[in-house]
């Protein structure tokens, strides 16, 4: 490979990767419905950052956070759909 396409395929890999990182924005925190299910969320804003699950009395729920450049979105699923959301966005230190 020459140095050139190297250095295109580094530039076309850093901009998929600022890409995927601007998903957690507060635009993209108001498409998400109550209701929506998991996967609508993640086809959206992408894999969660972390995720948890459980299940009590044949009710499940999962909390999934996404997190990017001092941007925190978590939401709460109830049976596989979004229940609960909140965005948090942090100034700089």
């Amino acid at each position: 490979m020459s140095y050139r396409a190297l250095v295109r395929s580094s530039v076309f890999a850093s901009v998929l990767l600022l890409a995927a990182c601007s998903r957690i924005t507060q635009e993209n925190f108001n498409k998400v419905q109550d209701g929506m299910s998991e996967l609508e969320v993640q086809a959206l804003l992408g894999a969660p950052t972390a995720s948890s699950s459980a299940q009590i009395l044949g009710i499940s729920g999962t909390a999934s956070k996404w997190e990017s450049g001092g941007a925190v979105i978590t939401i709460r699923f109830v049976n596989g759909k979004v229940a609960l959301k909140t965005y948090d966005k942090q100034g700089p230190k």
